[in-house]
């Protein structure tokens, strides 16, 4: 029978940092799905950096959010009722209709995941997920890191940067680096993670830190944060290095333009790879990530954290929360319990 579910809408353009005023929840009545269709109760939402450049009324690399509609996303959740006996009630799919409670979808916008003791459901937003995917893509294809080299990775205990540092290490890296944003962040990143060194850029200036962290210069720079970050990596970069550059969340809320970084010129000098790359592009690569990566996290070799919020109505607190560095590993938003 049909359903009365709630969703989440961007009422207004942000100015900055989001507020919560920006977002409200709205209703709808979903009906039966029909041939070929699903409804979907999702039981788990992811919110990520790149939401936030969709919230600009500006197309950049994708369409921006629509005021007064549903924002999207991934999100697992499970076959509710369906149209399709190929996806039987109780499937658990992975589809990009978040930030609601269900989803009416064709059967081509949705992917079945396997769910086990050691990988839940949610994992398919993080660590088997785009962020997964994006540490793979840049680490291994855009940085091109090989062995006995040495690695920086920014914003070390987020959902991107705690897998490039443990597949760097895995794939014999000499030494990896990480930078986070607190002292129980920077022993998570050393402990869990098993990076070889890591230091809270909050301490002092990123470039003297890393400096110290990396006596013998860096050969990959994976670059989550840009800003000051970006800039200490080119100071303290070996000749040849390569630059993956994923994202820059230090200005992602800012409403003038950055001041550097002010040591361009060594690009030139030290003869620096730098490589900028959207995931999107890169989703022909899904099965290599998948066949190389899978195993690894079914056998804990890569470890994940969650951290998770729930309920729909605390969405927009999470997203909030994740800009500013809330979130050790992925911030999750579970909807009924999760599972």
């Amino acid at each position: 029978m049909p359903v009365t579910t709630r969703e989440v809408h961007l009422v207004a353009w942000p100015k900055g940092e989001p507020r919560l005023d920006d977002f409200t929840i709205a209703e709808r009545d979903l009906p039966d799905p029909g041939h070929g269709e699903l409804l979907v109760r999702n039981i788990a939402l992811s919110v990520d950096p790149y939401m936030r450049g969709k919230m600009t009324g500006v197309r950049t690399y994708t369409d921006p959010y629509e005021l007064n509609a549903p924002m999207v996303g991934a999100a697992v959740g499970v076959v509710h009722a369906s149209g399709d006996e190929d996806f039987p009630k109780g499937t658990v799919v992975l589809h990009q209709e978040g930030w609601r409670e269900h989803a009416l979808l064709t059967t081509a916008e949705v992917r079945p995941v396997n769910v086990t003791d050691s990988v839940p459901a949610s994992a398919y937003l993080g660590v088997l997920g785009m962020p997964g995917i994006t540490a793979y893509v840049g680490l291994v294809h855009k940085a091109r890191m090989v062995q006995g080299d040495t690695v920086f990775v920014s914003g070390a205990a987020g959902a991107v940067g705690g897998i490039v540092g443990q597949l760097a290490r895995l794939r014999g890296a000499e030494r990896v680096i990480g930078s986070a944003g607190s002292a129980e962040k920077v022993a998570y990143v050393t402990g869990e993670l098993g990076f070889d060194a890591a230091f809270n850029y909050k301490d002092g200036p990123v470039a003297e830190q890393l400096a110290a962290a990396a006596p013998n210069g860096i050969d990959v720079y994976f670059d989550n944060v840009g800003g000051e970050h970006l800039e200490a990596a080119i100071g303290v970069a070996n000749d040849f290095a390569r630059f993956a550059i994923c994202g820059a969340i230090s200005g992602y809320n800012a409403t003038e333009a950055p001041s550097g970084p002010r040591n361009m010129g060594y690009l030139v000098t030290k003869r620096l790879g730098l490589q900028g790359f959207i995931v999107s592009d890169e989703m022909h690569l899904a099965g290599e990530f998948y066949r190389d990566v899978a195993p690894l996290v079914a056998a804990g070799k890569v470890e994940f954290r969650e951290t998770v919020v729930d309920g729909l109505d605390n969405a927009p607190e999470a997203f909030i929360s994740m800009l500013r560095g809330g979130n050790t590993g992925k911030m999750v938003v579970r909807l009924d319990g999760g599972e």
